[in-house]
């Protein structure tokens, strides 16, 4: 009779451990690299968003002037300039979802957007999970720094604190290419220009637009590295598979070209800001086309 209890304790010691094992690997088989929920949901279709009479498009909130909610609390910036015109063409109204850097790819995978233009570079590890559209503007990575004590070269950051926003180009080129470098991470590009001016690290990395918009709106500070990595290019993006979308924005990028659209949106969006600082042909990309 002993023996007995022992046997059915055992195999419901054993039933259970297998039940928890099931779970865990359950759980580990929705989450992505960095933990976070990457279950794949159901794209909408190009017809399906028509019909809804709404397209959603994730862009940033915090990252002028390219994605940013203003006073009014209604988004601005490069990126929603092209956003509303996306929306007009289809004739749908839009509606802006704010994500953050390292969400992106979890946003179009979990179907919570139809489009990410949130200032998205594009990369042979982000193509593996989202399908990218033709480019709209090219970058580089850029490092501002306080000019009391400015970050001329890269390397000047060994052994130094960089900031850096998580999911970003400059968090991975950092880690490959210095690794003594002392990553100082953030989810939100806001609270990243504010450990920069609370002085809690040296400089801050990110794209080369943005830290210059950045500094010169902030004085004291100056970008000392200007261009760093490769030239890369921003582009929209959609849900791996979701070709129907995938195509009409590349038609929609190529007609736009032909009447200068970015260039248009540039003076309206970003010239307020760089003044005679950039050159718009270094940024803006017509008709998807890289010269």
């Amino acid at each position: 009779m002993k023996q007995t209890k022992k046997l059915l304790a055992l195999l419901l010691l054993v039933t259970t451990m297998i039940a928890s094992l099931a779970a865990c690997k359950k759980s580990t088989d929705t989450e992505d690299t960095a933990g976070t929920s990457s279950a794949k949901g159901t794209a909408r279709t190009l017809e399906e968003i028509k019909e809804s009479g709404k397209v959603v498009i994730g862009v940033f909130s915090d990252k002028k002037p390219f994605g940013y909610v203003d006073e009014n609390g209604a988004y601005q910036g490069y990126d929603v300039y092209f956003g509303n015109r996306i929306a007009k063409d289809l004739g749908v109204e839009v509606e802006y979802v704010a994500v953050e850097a390292a969400s992106r790819v979890e946003y179009l995978v979990t179907a919570k957007v139809d489009i990410i233009l949130a200032n998205f570079t594009v990369t042979e590890e982000r193509a593996e999970q989202v399908d990218f559209a033709l480019p709209y503007m090219k970058v580089a990575l850029g490092v501002v720094s306080p000019d009391s004590a400015l970050i001329t070269d890269a390397a000047q950051l060994n052994g130094k604190t960089l900031i850096v926003s998580k999911g970003t180009t400059a968090e991975t080129y950092f880690t490959e290419n210095f690794p003594e470098v002392n990553l100082l991470k953030f989810d939100q590009y806001s609270e990243a220009y504010n450990a920069l001016l609370d002085g809690r690290g040296d400089a801050l990395s990110t794209d080369n637009t943005e830290v210059l918009a950045w500094a010169i709106e902030n004085t004291g500070y100056s970008v000392g590295v200007e261009s760093l990595g490769s030239l890369d290019s921003i582009a929209p993006a959609v849900q791996k598979g979701n070709t129907e979308l995938l195509n009409w924005l590349n038609d929609e990028i190529k007609a736009l070209g032909e009447e200068q659209f970015f260039h248009a949106n540039y003076e309206e969006t970003l010239a307020p800001t760089y003044g005679d600082a950039a050159d718009p042909d270094n940024l803006v990309v017509e008709g998807g086309v890289i010269e």
